[in-house]
């Protein structure tokens, strides 16, 4: 697992009317502060990626379809520097996955259908802040497939 990754199990209420699906609280341990929630929606085989937040903790959560959330940590001092780590996000599966600043990130739908991720951000997106790379960029060690 990569170093700051931390991955939080969900509450998910299930009944014959359908699901809630529990994903952030003010009191949570991987509350830090709130700047934005969006929701990413990935056709099948639809590849989103690379990027990577300067300063922003990312909360990801999967609420429809089947996520391959992948990350890269190039940090140059730590101790998981080079490491890639994959971890498959959906309602039956359902966690959150808390990215720190600097880790590099994408995520691919792996289902039949529309997937929806989830980010509950800890700060307002901006240009400035981001840093893009393209899914197949030889920088970053992994093969989407």
């Amino acid at each position: 697992m990569i170093d700051g990754v931390i991955i939080t199990p969900l509450k998910k209420i299930d009944d014959d009317r359908g699901s809630v699906l529990h994903m952030m609280r003010n009191d949570s341990k991987s509350f830090k502060s709130f700047g934005e929630i969006y929701f990413s929606i990935a056709y099948p085989k639809a590849i989103k990626a690379w990027h990577l937040h300067k300063e922003t903790y990312l909360n990801y959560a999967c609420i429809n379809g089947t996520i391959k959330l992948v990350l890269f940590d190039d940090r140059k001092n730590s101790k998981t520097k080079n490491q890639v780590q994959e971890i498959i996000l959906s309602t039956k599966n359902y966690f959150l996955v808390t990215v720190p600043p600097l880790i590099w990130n994408g995520f691919t739908n792996i289902g039949d259908s529309n997937a929806i991720l989830a980010n509950c951000s800890t700060v307002p997106y901006s240009d400035e802040e981001i840093i893009r790379k393209s899914p197949y960029d030889k920088f970053i060690p992994y093969k989407w497939g």
